[in-house]
């Protein structure tokens, strides 16, 4: 199989879809590869590197999308990217459908085999390519927030860890999964009074058993979301239901109950985010206030530490792109039923149930389509 990797264009993203080691490894299976010059320039990869592991670079992202029959990526593909998809061609990268209807009806149109790494499973039910992203964008939320916090940022002045004599700073998570998780770990770290919410009793149970007394378990309903959140300096979004939009849980009546120059990271945002008032924002021009709070809204945080993040997240994709190149998708997924729920769009097909609920769209299944 032809396998490609280009230049990731949304704003100051950095990681790429493919390292030279993987590169090799795909070689190694008779795969020819292709690399956009310069695409792993952001994570520390240069075109002599991707040379020395068998793939040949080209100029152009048009040359790369036009030569391969599957395209690795990273981030969704843009607006100016969607005349290079084609039909048959099967495109491997973060897609989160649910909160953009454009690039769904995009894929829907070119006949694109669409695989999101956010919506395909393990044996256990986990979301194994999207853990090594949530760890990291639940341990940048708290360094985001925390700088946020600070009076030149326009924040409360409050530093997390406090200071002897002197109250920590209050976070709240919403939501106990791999983002809170890791929110919750870096904040406990930093010295932080931590509060952490979900609506499930048992990994509540779980997460008080690890972490004792240096936590406070809150089950998730609408009054102790508000109540927690009005007493906060930092809240963590990180709730997420697979493949669908985020619930709102932060509503805009709920801001002027916070204090003045709190912070809202909301890690769900590229699902359309669990806080009523958030919008998409990037690395140059991460916050913006609305009633007084602070909304940082940075859809790929982990971009910021690209190559941690592109090594982390390649140790991920490898495997199964490399199933992929091997069978084919169509017989990966009949090989792999983990991957089945991967398949977001196939040959005109909208084959994820969550984003075709979200649009109020047509769900076909993708056994279905290849039967």
């Amino acid at each position: 199989m032809r396998i490609g990797t280009v230049t990731e264009i949304k704003q100051h993203e950095y990681r790429v879809g493919l390292t030279p080691e993987s590169v090799v490894s795909y070689v190694r299976q008779n795969h020819q590869l292709y690399v956009q010059s310069g695409a792993g320039a952001g994570s520390g990869f240069s075109d002599e590197a991707y040379k020395a592991a068998g793939a040949t670079i080209l100029d152009t992202a048009a040359q790369v999308w036009e030569m391969c029959d599957m395209v690795v990526k990273v981030k969704e593909p843009l607006a100016e990217e969607y005349p290079l998809m084609r039909e048959g061609q099967i495109i491997y990268t973060y897609l989160h459908l649910a909160a953009d209807k454009e690039l769904t009806d995009a894929l829907l149109n070119c006949k694109a085999k669409a695989v999101a790494y956010e919506t395909i499973r393990d044996a256990g039910g986990g979301l194994p390519l999207l853990r090594p992203m949530s760890e990291i964008a639940g341990k940048l939320s708290v360094q985001a927030g925390a700088r946020c916090l600070e009076k030149p940022m326009g924040g409360r002045g409050v530093l997390l860890g406090g200071s002897v004599g002197v109250h920590q700073g209050d976070v709240v998570i919403l939501g106990g999964g791999v983002v809170g998780t890791a929110a919750m770990k870096m904040a406990i770290g930093l010295g932080a009074n931590v509060t952490i919410l979900d609506t499930s009793l048992d990994r509540l149970t779980y997460l008080d058993d690890v972490y004792a007394n240096r936590i406070q378990t809150l089950f998730s309903t609408a009054a102790n979301i508000e109540n927690a959140i009005s007493q906060a300096d930092l809240v963590i979004g990180a709730v997420l239901i697979p493949g669908a939009a985020a619930p709102k849980l932060i509503k805009r009546e709920h801001l002027k109950n916070m204090r003045e120059g709190a912070v809202i990271v909301d890690v769900a945002v590229d699902q359309g985010g669990c806080c009523e008032t958030i919008r998409r924002t990037y690395h140059d021009d991460p916050t913006y206030v609305v009633d007084g709070i602070i909304h940082y809204g940075v859809a790929n945080m982990p971009g910021a530490v690209s190559r941690t993040s592109t090594f982390a997240l390649t140790n991920a994709t490898l495997n199964i792109g490399l199933k992929i190149a091997k069978l084919g998708l169509e017989a990966a997924v009949r090989a792999d039923k983990n991957l089945l729920p991967g398949v977001n769009c196939y040959a005109g097909h909208l084959t994820c149930e969550e984003v075709a609920q979200a649009f109020d769209m047509k769900y076909t299944p993708v056994m279905e389509v290849l039967a």
